[in-house]
């Protein structure tokens, strides 16, 4: 699979060097009652820094106006490998025995591998000051968090839109059928993962009620087999499946796409292009992608991880990244500061947005046997790796 995250990443303009004092100190004995709910033998203090940190990043994580600062402040060089994928994430952990990097930005759909295959390590929340600031949806979120430990902090999300050509889609689209429908055959964009089944699974749970889905990515067989099927309905309809947000960004530039599934991202850069464009979560709800820095279970530098979680956790930090990124921040606290670098940035990316609005996402979280209802008869991300090969033909 190849789903170039890199591509998000919209230039940065003059961002503010932040100044957050960093207590080090020394590392050692265990929590038993942390927000992380571990009784294992969390740390309870962050240790001083070993001098360096080694990550697995989406390119553009890792920008110089919060990277230099903190290893300024904690002496942590920093080293990022930039993945492509998080397929490539996932071995990039496992490469060396797993103690080759310390940490990795892994995204919901493999988030759940790193944990069940024993990469990643619980972590205790609470020496991360910047987490009780979060959404409550992404504190404790089921991608990155199973029987109540945290494999990790969040750190920024984004929905999975509706974008449309106002000009060309009329009336103003409501639903997903629209990209399922002849209607625009020819003209229709989506993006070419694995995961994109769980968007068709979604829209079938509220249009096809008796086929008993109730998460989008736990899925029996024949639940996706009847996603597989939607979507191979859709394939001639398709203009193009978009690896790169600048691919989806050319085809409603050039107008060979008016409708398919987004980002906020495509929608904020074409219309600041002056394109007739408008993005939406229709009514059936939209899925949506969220990252979380994970640390290694057999991380060299754990105190540097744990600073690193720190940093990139406050409200300037998170606000840096999510303009340069072209996301949406965890920390609540974010917004003045995103609006202070690029006015109405808060609102853009709905990082104000109320409960509803994020209670409409169904978070990327990657398919796995167990279904969360003491039944293993689910479909696995193997599987659906498999089945968007057939899809796509």
């Amino acid at each position: 699979m190849r789903f170039d995250r890199s591509s998000r990443r919209v230039a940065a303009g003059v961002l503010l060097a932040t100044a957050l004092a960093v207590v080090v100190a020394a590392c050692g004995g265990s929590s038993s009652s942390s927000s992380g709910g571990s009784s294992s033998s969390l740390p309870t203090k962050i240790g001083p820094g070993e001098g360096q940190l080694n990550l697995v990043a989406w390119e553009g994580y890792t920008q110089p106006q919060w990277v230099k600062p903190f290893q300024q402040q904690t002496g942590c060089q920093v080293h990022a490998k930039y993945a492509g994928s998080s397929d490539e994430m996932v071995t990039l952990m496992r490469q060396g025995g797993g103690s080759q990097y310390d940490m990795v930005s892994a995204s919901g759909d493999a988030s759940l591998r790193l944990i069940r295959g024993g990469d990643v390590q619980p972590v205790n929340v609470n020496l991360i000051p910047g987490w009780k600031d979060f959404i409550p949806q992404l504190q404790s979120p089921p991608h990155n968090t199973v029987d109540g430990k945290h494999y990790g902090v969040s750190l920024q999300w984004g929905p999975n839109t509706l974008l449309y050509n106002t000009q060309k889609v009329t009336p103003a689209p409501t639903s997903w059928s629209e990209i399922y429908s002849p209607k625009y055959k020819g003209e229709i964009t989506v993006p070419d993962n694995p995961i994109q089944i769980a968007d068709a699974a979604l829209y079938l749970s509220k249009t096809q009620p008796n086929l008993g889905i109730t998460d989008p990515y736990e899925l029996t067989q024949p639940q996706l087999n009847a996603a597989v099927n939607l979507l191979k309905q859709q394939r001639p309809l398709i203009k193009k499946y978009w690896a790169l947000a600048s691919d989806e960004i050319d085809l409603f530039k050039n107008g060979d796409a008016v409708i398919g599934a987004s980002w906020p991202y495509q929608t904020i850069t074409l219309q600041g292009a002056k394109a007739p464009v408008k993005d939406l979560i229709p009514k059936e709800g939209a899925t949506g992608w969220a990252d979380t820095w994970m640390l290694s279970a057999h991380a060299k530098h754990p105190n540097c991880a744990y600073l690193w979680m720190k940093w990139v956790s406050t409200p300037q930090v998170q606000a840096q990244q999510a303009i340069s990124f072209g996301e949406t921040p965890a920390n609540t606290k974010a917004c003045p500061f995103m609006d202070k670098i690029q006015k109405g940035a808060c609102a853009q990316y709905h990082a104000n947005a109320p409960a509803a609005y994020f209670n409409s996402i169904k978070f990327w979280k990657t398919p796995v046997k167990e279904c969360g209802n003491g039944k293993n008869d689910c479909t696995d991300y193997t599987e659906w790796q498999q089945k968007w090969t057939e899809i796509k033909g």
